[in-house]
């Protein structure tokens, strides 16, 4: 038996989330990702929800036959639990880092998550590098913002 490791792909991360309305609205609203399917399981106790960008390239794609896919694992009753929080990997041990996304304008973009109330963890004017933001998503998981200049001044 033989496999083609060319027609490999990158499919998706996966991220275990405690509230499942604050997750969906953030990646949906503040990143404007499309929530791409939905699988519940009650039996199970979990959900899972997959996020994506549409591009002319996905359009009409299957989630299994996309590329840059984030799954949002909810185990049921952890937004009830006052202990419930998930390790984003950015603690003292470090490991697991981010998600980056691109967007046209860094600044607009900033000033936009500004006006929705997301968490800066950091800002471009903070520290060197200044052509990078972050911000947390309700679990802390970090998400960097990267301005594309091929899509500056582009109309969707």
């Amino acid at each position: 038996m033989t496999t083609d490791v060319a027609k490999y792909r990158f499919n998706h991360v996966m991220y275990r989330i405690k509230d499942p309305k604050a997750s969906v609205a953030f990646y949906r609203d503040v990143l404007g990702m499309k929530l791409l399917e939905t699988h519940h399981s009650d039996e199970a106790k979990f959900s899972l929800y997959f996020f994506g960008y549409e591009d002319p390239a996905s359009s009409g794609v299957a989630r299994l036959a996309r590329q840059g896919v984030l799954e949002l694992t909810h185990n049921h009753g952890s937004e009830n639990d006052p202990a419930c929080a998930y390790d984003t990997g950015n603690g003292d041990k470090g490991g697991y880092g981010h998600i980056a996304i691109t967007v046209d304008d860094l600044d607009a973009a900033c000033a936009r998550f500004d006006s929705l109330g997301v968490k800066f963890i950091k800002r471009p004017t903070d520290g060197r590098m200044r052509h990078i933001a972050f911000i947390a998503d309700p679990d802390g998981y970090r998400v960097e913002i990267l301005e594309n200049p091929t899509l500056k001044g582009q109309q969707a």
